[in-house]
């Protein structure tokens, strides 16, 4: 039974409908495991242990009389808590819902049920998927399963991490700046960030109107394929949710790649943000690999990596102050350390901050397009080693981008591999990115390159006896490094936002508040008065 652990949705399947595997013992054998490892791992934040089983028995006779559904029958998956799931909590990973039980499910939810699969529980999220790795809330981060003392990546982290040690074989994630690829990449598996809007975000806590996803994470794209097949469609409930015709992902994984344009974002990870050696190698190798397979690789440009991350952070951290501000006002001491040190700094934005920055989004979403008409995919590096946990400093949210962000800001989906692994033995992702509405191709150059290389096939060194490492959490204490001045103009905006912070809160602060500053002055550029927003829509018959 250990190695149904690791097997793909796609062989797990195959044996459910062959009738060589019941659901239920598939669902006893990963409870099993995941309560062998979840103390290490923290990956889970609620276990339906109970729930699934009931779920397992219903599809074992279902299918047993006929009536199989398809691929995702009798396969258990597993929710990044920020999904609703009827009568289940959902949390956020934050105390401010923790006791957040809705009466419904998320589209995303209903339709993965709907398909026969199981719900395993709900997983670990950076507080309202957002944040980093806080030790001062309800539940503890999740572990990366190659190394405990690591960071797992983000928001997704329990995705990651349940993915990697073979806990589900699904997951969902979301995406506002990275949160599904941060930790595919961290964490050696596969994850997509879907076409804006192709995936309903109904029924799932936001963080970002304009830049939010919801995706599939699994161990290969194939996988990612046939849950994205489950999800995918128009859903009135969600304003951004788009009418297209949906394509069969799996069998457009087929496709050759012989004589695909590929044009290769060196700069980004040689330039912009200079990779970690061992990343830069792997990327060397996959161009490679590419060539290999018949693809035409040349490199190009696209805009600093720094301008998206300015669009993305004004626009996503004002919409999620505003989500979050009756609670920020009222309870700012029920959020974690890495939330407040995010979220805070919004309140200097100014309306016109705002509205310049979806100004901006328009103009960037513009000047991606010649390249993505160009070439069929973009190729560029994902993340490099994991960090320890000590190394993570939120105030890198504030100053520097990531390799994730620019998809985020150009609206463009984006899938992560694992491309190798460091000589310390820790994932290295690569990133492939492509134009709106095209997730089949994308998908179909991420499985042609996992049948050419076994990255994705290796595991981590799981020890059932190993324990969580501590943390020297005093690092992520706030240390503010600000003048008078700037101290007297960051107090009054926050009293004008009818905050009440307290010395510990105000330092948080302080601590990003110069970073956030910069950022506003950087878009405050001369601009044409016509110059439209990204947020304009149209209505259609």
């Amino acid at each position: 039974m250990s190695e149904l652990h690791y097997t793909t949705i796609a062989g797990l399947a195959d044996k459910i409908r062959q009738k060589a595997l019941s659901p239920v013992e598939l669902t006893d054998a990963l409870l099993t495991r995941i309560a062998t490892y979840q103390p290490q791992l923290s990956a889970f934040i609620t276990l339906t242990a109970e729930h699934a089983c009931a779920q397992a028995k219903i599809a074992e006779q279902e299918i047993a009389q006929g009536h199989y559904r398809g691929a995702l029958h009798g396969i258990p998956f597993a929710l990044k808590d920020i999904y609703n799931t009827a009568g289940i909590l959902t949390s956020g990973g934050s105390k401010i819902c923790i006791d957040n039980i809705p009466t419904s499910n998320a589209t995303t939810t209903q339709k993965l049920l709907d398909a026969g699969a199981i719900l395993l529980g709900k997983l670990q999220t950076h507080e309202f998927a957002h944040g980093g790795p806080s030790f001062d809330l309800p539940w503890p981060p999740a572990r990366n399963p190659w190394n405990l003392a690591h960071f797992s990546g983000g928001s997704s982290s329990g995705s990651g991490v349940a993915l990697a040690a073979g806990l589900t074989p699904a997951a969902l994630g979301s995406d506002t700046g990275g949160s599904i690829r941060g930790p595919a990449s961290h964490c050696g598996v596969t994850g997509l960030m879907p076409t804006y809007g192709l995936v309903s975000r109904a029924g799932v806590i936001p963080n970002s109107f304009t830049f939010d996803h919801c995706g599939p994470m699994a161990r290969t794209a194939e996988d990612c394929a046939i849950l994205l097949q489950a999800i995918a469609g128009y859903d009135a409930r969600d304003a951004g949710s788009t009418e297209q015709t949906i394509p069969d992902y799996r069998a457009a994984l087929n496709t050759s790649i012989k004589g695909l344009k590929i044009g290769v974002l060196r700069h980004y990870w040689e330039a912009d943000i200079p990779a970690h050696e061992d990343l830069r190698a792997a990327m060397e190798e996959a161009i490679k690999t590419f060539k290999q397979l018949g693809a035409t690789l040349e490199d190009c440009r696209a805009r600093p990596m720094l301008d998206g991350l300015d669009v993305k952070v004004i626009i996503a951290e004002s919409e999620m102050y505003s989500i979050q501000q009756k609670d920020l006002i009222a309870r700012p001491g029920d959020y974690g350390r890495d939330f407040l040190g995010r979220a805070l700094p919004a309140c200097l934005f100014q309306a016109s901050d705002y509205v310049q920055a979806l100004r901006e989004h328009r103009r960037y979403i513009a000047d991606m397009q010649p390249l993505l008409k160009k070439y069929d995919i973009l190729l560029t590096a994902g993340f490099g080693p994991a960090p320890r946990f000590e190394d993570y400093r939120v105030g890198n949210f504030w100053r520097k981008s990531n390799a994730f962000t620019p998809s985020n800001s150009a609206r463009t989906p984006a899938l992560v591999l694992c491309g190798g692994f460091s000589k310390t033995g820790l994932p290295l992702g690569l990133q492939l990115i492509t134009r709106p509405f095209n997730d089949a191709q994308v998908l179909a150059v991420g499985h042609a390159y996992q049948q050419a290389t076994d990255w994705h096939t290796r595991r981590p060194p799981l020890n059932p006896d190993a324990i969580a490492p501590a943390v020297d959490t005093s690092v992520f204490e706030p240390k503010p490094d600000v003048d008078g001045t700037t101290r007297g103009v960051v107090e009054t905006m926050a009293r004008r936002a009818g905050l009440n912070l307290d010395e510990r809160q105000m330092a948080i602060l302080l601590e990003n508040a110069p970073a956030a500053l910069e950022m506003a002055n950087r878009i405050r550029k001369p601009r044409d008065r016509m110059d439209e927003p990204s947020s304009t829509f149209r209505f259609t018959k």
